[in-house]
């Protein structure tokens, strides 16, 4: 969702559903539902589902983690849909995905990908929160009902484009979002939405602790003008290739925890709870997301190529 170049990394279709209900508590709070699908090209042609009978069960070290594809030229496309709503503002977003992976040595992989899509932006009026129905004056408002009667929906062709290097124990990325801004937009009215170019870097090395433990710190760094600089650093371990647990610290906003397991060679299940550390804290019960993945035509040994 964040590399547009990371898509078809795995030698299996990945589809995955996503849900996140952000500062629980808060009326109106953001709200976002994702769907995404990525693949390299020949899964795209029999993305299978294996049997799976008798693999879920204690001790079976056939269900695991899988590893990422490297070593090889690969062509990859993907797709995704994003419903996000925050307040009286909403937008739906639908993107086709192609990556290009290109073999450094049998260990490396450097990989070019862009998504090209629509989104669709609008102002819900019955969401909003003006002074005169807070404060129960019946105020008239001259400037909000005219804002409010000239919104409509807006149309944006979206491109977003990224760099993604990985192989043996590590990865790096650089990624771009709404390249395009609202340079080519569809609609007869006059809008308010002013959609920016989004810049994202993120990396991470793994770490074979033990037979049965994996550490993986991470980070992600985002950037948007004028906002300042964001940045997240996190630490996930894995267990028996088949459980994790991560903490992340999201500068100057919250402390996340996450947890999940690959329920079978097919299937696997992630959780996350957001703490706020900022004074949100005293009237939210915090974040939740979860995340469901169906990993389809994925050999039962996950073995890397």
């Amino acid at each position: 969702m964040v590399n547009p170049a990371s898509t078809g990394v795995y030698d299996f279709m990945n589809v995955s559903l996503g849900g996140r209900l952000q500062w629980v508590g808060l009326e109106n709070a953001p709200k976002t539902t994702y769907l995404y699908v990525s693949a390299p090209a020949a899964k795209w042609r029999n993305p299978s589902m294996n049997r799976t009978y008798g693999t879920i069960r204690r001790g079976n070290k056939r269900v695991r983690h899988p590893r990422a594809r490297y070593g090889s030229l690969v062509h990859a496309f993907g797709g995704s849909f994003v419903a996000d709503q925050y307040g009286p503002f909403r937008q739906l977003k639908m993107m086709g995905t192609y990556a290009l992976h290109l073999p450094l040595n049998r260990d490396f992989n450097l990989s070019f990908g862009t998504s090209l899509g629509l989104s669709n932006r609008s102002f819900i009026p019955e969401n909003a929160q003006v002074l005169s129905v807070l404060t129960n004056t019946g105020v008239f408002d001259q400037t909000y009902d005219a804002y409010a009667a000239n919104q409509g929906a807006q149309n944006t062709m979206e491109l977003e484009g990224g760099l993604y290097f990985h192989g043996k124990g590590g990865f790096f990325g650089v990624s771009a979002t709404q390249l395009t801004k609202d340079y080519v937009q569809f609609g007869n009215r006059d809008f308010n939405f002013d959609p920016s170019m989004h810049l994202f870097v993120t990396g991470g090395m793994e770490f074979q602790v033990k037979r049965d433990l994996t550490i993986t710190p991470a980070f992600l760094v985002k950037y948007v003008r004028p906002a300042p600089v964001s940045f997240e650093i996190m630490s996930q371990f894995e267990f028996q290739e088949r459980y994790w647990a991560a903490v992340s610290y999201r500068h100057k906003d919250a402390i996340v925890a996450n947890l999940g397991m690959y329920v079978s060679n097919q299937f696997k299940l992630g959780y996350s709870f957001d703490l706020p550390i900022t004074p949100i804290r005293n009237y939210s019960a915090g974040s939740h997301e979860l995340v469901l993945t169906l990993m389809l035509g994925r050999s039962s040994g996950g073995a890397s190529f």
